[in-house]
């Protein structure tokens, strides 16, 4: 059976630990003496993050949970990014096409905007409202693994709002650096 949770728990403590060392992943994953194992799972989250903000800095925070993303679904959605490309002749008409609006993507001031009218993610189907963008900081990371792969350059992507931060929709700017048009359609 799919199991999110412990999906998740994987992911995390994989990324903790190769930051920092086990000992501390386990600590940030599982709690002390094994305490999350009792957390139903809006609790985890919030307490997970905590945990882990106590633990880093900032920087180092965003980096570990731009890592924990669980590329879920990534080949489904390069190969429509690679059809985007194919018809297109540049970023602007990238995103304007229509399959590219409906799936939230945008363009402006020469970077791509992607935005979710809902939060992606299943981990926080319960979860009312987070304390930080800390947990949503994966979606970032799996996006800049998507679109450098669709578009074969170096990718920056700044989460900009966040639905259960209080904001009406989950918004990403997507900066693509040292990009040409013909290294993303193959010429």
């Amino acid at each position: 059976m799919f199991d999110i949770r412990k999906i998740q728990e994987h992911v995390i403590f994989d990324a903790v630990k190769n930051t920092g060392n086990e000992e501390i992943a386990e600590q940030i994953v599982f709690g002390n003496e094994n305490s999350a194992n009792s957390e139903d799972n809006p609790t985890w989250v919030k307490n997970t993050m905590k945990r882990l903000e106590s633990r880093f800095d900032n920087e180092t925070v965003v980096q570990i949970r731009m890592n924990c993303q669980c590329g879920y679904g990534m080949d489904e959605k390069l190969n429509f990014l690679n059809e985007l490309i194919a018809t297109s002749s540049n970023l602007e008409e990238f995103a304007s096409n229509d399959r590219a609006k409906a799936a939230g993507l945008s363009f402006s001031n020469g970077d791509i905007f992607l935005q979710f009218p809902f939060c992606p993610c299943p981990m926080l189907s319960e979860v009312d409202k987070l304390d930080s963008l800390t947990w949503c900081q994966c979606t970032t990371g799996y996006s800049k693994v998507l679109f450098e792969k669709a578009f074969k350059c170096q990718v920056e992507v700044e989460l900009q709002k966040s639905i259960k931060m209080g904001d009406e929709i989950c918004l990403m700017k997507i900066a693509l650096h040292d990009f040409t048009w013909s290294q993303a359609a193959g010429g």
